[in-house]
């Protein structure tokens, strides 16, 4: 009997987790660097600090940017790399379990939990954006997108074919979705912090 065809690797999903996790690992690892620089010279000013709107000093200073007791981007650390290797091991022709997808969309769904409270907090308490935060945002929004639409789609989260249908539709529309969840943060940072005239001439000021 002729052994049956090897489904097809998904290469899209296999890369886009690869390039993301890539990116919040590096926003991640120039977080901890400035953290780390900022703790052994009190005068040293974080690159990314680019004017009064667009900075890291102050959340990487502050009570919310250490929230479990030590700096937040540890576990950007710890955590990113879990998505870079699950690209990667997808792109090897690695099958993971029902049990892998449902634990690594809990992680993203904390991931964006979390991120959606460091937003809040940015625009309605510290009124700084942090440019390396920004990315975290950036990628994890998309991240968690995806993540949860091919479990539905794949039926590792228990769903209705009619659910998995709506899933795989969505899917082709992730761009379009996270275009409009970055939309959201853009208009509640300008509503709040009058944030696109300052955050030009901030970069104004640095060019």
């Amino acid at each position: 009997m002729p052994d049956s065809p090897r489904p097809a690797r998904p290469v899209a999903l296999a890369v886009f987790l690869v390039v993301a996790g890539a990116l919040g690992l590096l926003a991640a690892f120039e977080l901890t660097l400035e953290k780390i620089l900022t703790l052994s010279d009190p005068d040293y000013v974080p690159a990314c600090n680019v004017g009064v709107l667009v900075g890291c000093s102050v959340n990487l200073g502050s009570d919310q940017g250490a929230l479990f007791g030590f700096p937040n981007p540890l576990i950007g650390l710890m955590a990113w790399p879990v998505v870079i290797t699950t690209g990667v091991a997808l792109l090897a022709g690695a099958r993971f379990a029902r049990w892998y997808w449902i634990g690594l969309n809990v992680g993203v769904t904390g991931a964006l939990a979390f991120v959606i409270w460091l937003i809040a907090q940015s625009i309605y308490v510290l009124d700084v954006l942090c440019p390396w935060c920004m990315l975290t945002w950036a990628v994890t929004i998309p991240v968690f997108l995806v993540v949860t639409l091919r479990n539905l789609r794949e039926g590792a989260i228990p769903a209705s074919p009619a659910v998995r249908r709506v899933a795989d539709t969505l899917m082709g529309w992730v761009v379009v979705i996270t275009i409009a969840c970055y939309a959201v943060v853009i208009l509640l940072a300008q509503a709040q912090m009058n944030a696109i005239p300052r955050v030009i001439i901030d970069l104004q000021n640095l060019f």
